[in-house]
């Protein structure tokens, strides 16, 4: 399991997605919604699958919280077009 931290009062999810090194998602909350503000990754660690861990990671939590996600930050936008087997967390 990835280590991460859900500061709900910040609107924060943060991953670990290498030894010490934190990616992280800012979101605000809309009821059950969740509308994804801003996705960062470490510059060191860019391109190397930590927007994917981080995704993945904070969508699991989401999907087991009953949230839906609406995406606006554009990492976030194009990372569920492509991985479809989020879809039925989008909020309508």
């Amino acid at each position: 399991m990835t280590n991460f931290k859900h500061d709900e009062d910040q609107g924060r999810y943060q991953v670990e997605v290498a030894p010490n090194q934190w990616a992280h998602l800012d979101y605000s909350a809309q009821g059950e919604v969740l509308a994804i503000t801003h996705t960062f990754v470490p510059d060191e660690l860019r391109g190397q699958g930590c927007g994917k861990v981080l995704m993945e990671t904070v969508l699991k939590d989401m999907e087991a919280s009953g949230k839906k996600v609406k995406p606006i930050c554009s990492y976030a936008v194009v990372y569920l077009q492509r991985q479809t087997q989020w879809q039925h967390l989008l909020a309508n």
